[in-house]
């Protein structure tokens, strides 16, 4: 695994090397606002396939994806309801992740039994600097076996996964907290999958009450 240490004078130089393997089908670990955590780009079915033999995680359970642009919503997802568009002028980037009806033929990995999509625009972050840079959605599990606390520096996810990667990401320690609140914007009436960073108060303040 080759581990690369960010810093403001190599940052565009990282960036560069993380997309070029993600567009190869490889696997990074990469520093987002909370936690590190595991990328591949969305429609490489062998690398998808990867995270989940490495991570020990049960396929039941889909991949959230990041994205740095909502065009990119149309990428993955079947349509978009005016509460999610008002949600998303509100909380992005941030830790609210939004569930989505997947477009169909997304990966069973992404997408799940469900047919349903988790997507959010992280916060200030190198997550946050790299999907803006990019044309495509990636993965945002964490970076973490299965079970196991997210990992919040560099040398837990060596740990973790020795050289299962391709690349590592370190910029030293992430901030943790809560993770993403999870949201599903399928119906006219949301639904909280589960609450994390962004409150169910504030949800319910910011929508009068409805949820």
């Amino acid at each position: 695994m080759l581990v690369i240490k960010v810093s403001k004078t190599n940052k565009d130089e990282v960036l560069q090397k993380a997309i070029d393997l993600l567009k190869k089908g490889g696997i990074i670990a990469y520093p987002a606002e909370t936690f590190y955590g595991i990328g591949a780009k969305f429609d490489m079915e062998k690398s998808l396939e990867r995270i989940y033999e490495i991570k020990k995680r049960p396929k039941m359970k889909a991949m959230p994806l990041i994205i740095g642009d909502r065009r990119l919503l149309s990428v993955v997802a079947a349509s978009v309801t005016d509460i999610a568009i008002y949600l998303m002028e509100k909380f992005w980037p941030g830790p609210l992740t939004l569930i989505f009806q997947a477009k169909e033929g997304l990966s069973k990995y992404i997408a799940g039994d469900t047919n349903k999509v988790a997507i959010r625009i992280p916060g200030k972050s190198f997550a946050l600097d790299l999907a803006k840079i990019i044309d495509f959605p990636i993965t945002a599990t964490s970076a973490n076996l299965s079970g196991m606390p997210p990992a919040k520096d560099a040398r837990t996810v060596m740990r973790y996964f020795e050289d299962d990667m391709d690349l590592l990401v370190d910029s030293g320690l992430t901030p943790g907290g809560l993770p993403s609140t999870i949201v599903d914007v399928t119906e006219v009436k949301i639904t909280i999958i589960r609450e994390g960073a962004v409150s169910k108060e504030s949800l319910r303040e910011f929508l009068n009450g409805s949820i």
